[in-house]
């Protein structure tokens, strides 16, 4: 989709015969692609008569000596053309050798429009044309009527906003109607454009290039006889490249990529733009500028193969040593005088250029600095002015102007920050408490006690009995080892599991390995809501089924399965029943004896304890086959030395979760008043997961037309943590394969967002974050953002 308001350009005329066009031969995909002659081969054209002789031209709001390499060049080719006609919004250097001189309005003194992005916006004229000028488009339209062709063109500006509106949607009432300007509907960013056809003109699969393939070996560059494949090609005016002429001119000449001051040469003859710069600067390192015994404010000079011009110094470090860096914009026949007589295209080389699009090359060449003069010191006042870019260099989302005054933490289902009394508790175990707990001695012992403490804390979370609970290296781990453990352990039995198509990627990636070993899955679906039917579990148990594994809660829409029945249906056939209770434990009660099920995951960084620590309930008479072999450690299922700190750590936080979670109303209050919150702004959000068979902490929304990654970067930048329903968290540009199998669209999935609260998420949150969203949806509407001026 095209994310660019579309502009009605049918008025525009196609070249006529583009082989006439000049330097064609010598730069031919430049002119394919532009349509149009190169401007590098006036020179020829006008001076030599190569490939034909040009004795009139008409310069259009330009000035080729204050932009082009060589100003003696042009000067040369300007002086010997029989007629040369300047429209000139600002008076240029080239007027100097016009026979007519057409005085163009600035933008200040027209009624326009401008385009950015997908916003359309009308310009005002802010003052009155002065003299004669008239807008530079009627020049050109007038003199299209006086050469018997001006039907096709608008000959008053009102006609001209009304033509370029033309085919977009909207006339020019429907914008004056909206305050001046309108915004077309957002486009939905794309993944793999290639492969659905979004990047060819044909709309096939594939690459714009003749071949339909990403072209390392350019097939348009071998097709006009250019080396096809990228390669590094050294500069020829360089110290590698001209080793000779570097012992002369040492320091490498740059111009054009650090600009300071307002680019644009017109300017500086604005008395207020001016009077910070009144001359063009030079800036070099500290130790260049030692060695030539130059400081900030001295009067020097530049030199290189083609001339010499004065600049006035600004010493730094914050340019590399042996390189410079000179303003550009000078020789313009307004402004001081220093603007006026210095212009760095002197310097530069017109025959130095690239040669598939013949743009001329302003840096990397070689050059000296000489001084002339001490400064005084109101240059060197001037010159010592903090500079800084001029614009803003917002690519993607915008940096806020400052940092947020505090961060709101709202992806509480990815991970939860560590409580302090966890992180009390676990300290004594990172210092002197640091015993092996399968010593016998007395620090060994304290550490055996610690983790046998923890292991009765988090088995008391779920009211199931110490020893029956497995610390592992986190919850995937326990996943793991709940569904490989039961599958090797009970292969004679049968290789038939089922699972579902909302699980996490630690169940759902075992359960796709064990089929590359024989094994068979069922991955049972969803309802719209993400509810598995207990009927259809039944359906699907076989008589060689060995395990069934189920979420309890899901971790992106929160929807919480009927674990007790769908366990019971489970146990009817005699198959052992895991769940992966990783989002549910500490957020709402769990009870493995009422559930009734035979293994439970757990992890402690969701529930404000440590990460890389997790754990396994595993029932009385379950047969698991271990993952990890060597020592005795966890029941000899899982050996290694255990990670004490962690495990403590899990301990309080599972202690803390059996308070919290007595605390679940008023979470999904404060979850229920974001939600009203977000409708007021967007009416049309879409809640996914179950309305009221919920995690009372998770919120998911599907926001129509808002990219969901492009709004947590949002965010983000305004201090709030949240997460999209994109899996590109973690790599990947596919929506979250849960919203797709509760029936969601990729487009629909990739405008999802999650809001997931935690126990000390307080109302002043809440209203920050609905407060923050508006802002950022006013800025995502109307906010313009430009590249750096270089």
């Amino acid at each position: 989709m095209n994310s660019h308001f579309p502009i009605n350009r049918s008025c525009n005329q196609p070249n006529p015969d583009l082989n006439l066009a000049v330097a064609r031969q010598k730069f031919p995909i430049y002119s394919d692609y532009r349509g149009e002659s190169h401007a590098s081969g006036l020179v020829d054209a006008v001076l030599r008569g190569d490939p034909y002789r040009i004795r009139g031209l008409v310069i259009h709001g330009a000035s080729l000596l204050t932009s082009w390499p060589q100003s003696s060049v042009w000067r040369e080719t300007l002086s010997q053309l029989d007629f040369l006609v300047c429209i000139d919004r600002q008076m240029a250097a080239d007027a100097a050798y016009a026979d007519v001189v057409l005085p163009a309005t600035t933008m200040f003194e027209i009624d326009s429009y401008m385009t950015y992005g997908p916003i359309f916006r009308l310009r005002e004229k802010v003052v009155e044309p002065v003299g004669e000028a008239r807008n530079d488009y009627l020049i050109m339209a007038e003199l299209a009527q006086r050469l018997g062709y001006g039907q096709l063109y608008p000959q008053t500006e009102q006609e001209m906003i009304r033509f370029a509106l033309e085919g977009s949607g909207f006339t020019l009432e429907d914008v004056r109607r909206s305050g001046g300007w309108v915004k077309l509907p957002n486009p939905m960013m794309e993944y793999k454009k290639w492969q659905k056809g979004g990047l060819r003109r044909d709309g096939k699969p594939g690459f714009d290039t003749p071949s339909g393939k990403f072209e390392i070996r350019s097939t348009v560059l071998e097709e006009f006889g250019y080396e096809p494949l990228p390669k590094y090609v050294e500069p020829t005016e360089g110290p590698i490249g001209s080793p000779e002429l570097a012992a002369t001119y040492p320091l490498v000449f740059n111009s054009g990529a650090r600009p300071h001051t307002d680019f644009r040469s017109q300017h500086h003859g604005i008395r207020g733009l001016a009077k910070d710069h009144p001359e063009p600067m030079v800036e070099l390192n500290t130790e260049d500028a030692r060695a030539r015994g130059i400081e900030t404010g001295d009067l020097v000079q530049v030199r290189t193969p083609r001339g010499a011009v004065p600049f006035r110094a600004r010493v730094t470090d914050d340019i590399v040593r042996g390189a410079i860096e000179c303003n550009m914009g000078g020789g313009t026949p307004v402004g001081p005088a220093a603007w006026q007589q210095w212009n760095v295209n002197m310097l530069t080389d017109l025959g130095n250029y690239d040669e598939i699009s013949g743009f001329p090359v302003y840096k990397a060449l070689l050059c000296d600095v000489v001084k002339l003069e001490t400064g005084t010191a109101e240059t060197r006042r001037i010159a010592d002015t903090e500079v800084r870019a001029c614009g803003p260099t917002v690519l993607g989302s915008p940096a806020p102007s400052r940092k947020p005054a505090r961060r709101i933490y709202l992806d509480n289902n990815a991970t939860t920050q560590l409580a302090q009394p966890v992180r009390d508790a676990m300290l004594p175990y990172l210092d002197d408490r640091h015993g092996n707990p399968s010593s016998i001695h007395g620090t060994g012992r304290d550490a055996r006690d610690a983790l046998e403490q923890a292991r009765g804390q988090v088995a008391a979370l779920i009211n199931a009995r110490p020893r029956r609970i497995l610390f592992t290296g986190g919850g995937s781990e326990a996943d793991n080892l709940a569904v490989k453990g039961v599958a090797f352990a009970c292969r004679e039995k049968g290789t038939h599991i089922i699972t579902s198509r909302i699980e996490h990627p630690a169940v759902i990636e075992t359960c796709r390995f064990l089929e590359t070993i024989g094994y068979e899955v069922t991955y049972l679906d969803v309802d719209g809501d993400g509810l598995i039917c207990v009927d259809a579990l039944r359906a699907a148990i076989r008589d060689d089924t060995i395990l069934v594994s189920l979420m309890m809660a899901n971790n992106e829409v929160g929807t919480i399965q009927p674990i007790e029945q769908l366990c019971a249906a489970s146990r009817e056939r005699g198959v052992p029943f895991h769940t992966d209770a990783v989002q549910a434990a500490g957020k709402i009660p769990v009870d493995v004896e009422r559930l009734g099920v035979h293994l439970l995951t757990m992890s402690a960084h969701k529930m404000h304890g440590p990460k890389g620590i997790g754990a396994l309930y595993v029932r009385k008479g379950v047969s698991l086959e271990p993952l990890v072999h060597g020592g005795k450690q966890e029941s000899g299922l899982r050996a290694g030395t255990e990670n004490v700190p962690a495990i403590v750590g899990f301990g309080k936080a599972a202690e803390l979760a059996r308070l919290a979670v007595r605390k679940a109303d008023q979470v999904a209050g404060l979850r229920d008043r974001l939600e009203e919150g977000i409708r007021a702004l967007i009416p049309d959000a879409a809640l996914n997961g179950h309305r009221e068979r919920r995690l009372p902490n998770t919120l998911n929304l599907t926001l129509p037309d808002l990219r969901g990654e492009s709004l947590v970067v949002a965010l983000d930048q305004h201090g709030i943590s949240i997460s999209s329903g994109s899996a590109c968290k973690s790599g990947s540009p596919e929506p979250t394969h849960v919203l797709l199998a509760m029936g969601r669209s990729p487009e629909q999935a990739h405008c999802a967002v999650r809001f997931s609260l935690e126990r000390d998420t307080s109302a002043e949150d809440i209203a920050d974050t609905v407060r923050v969203l508006r802002d950022v949806l006013e800025e995502m509407d109307t906010t313009v953002r430009f590249l750096p001026c270089k």
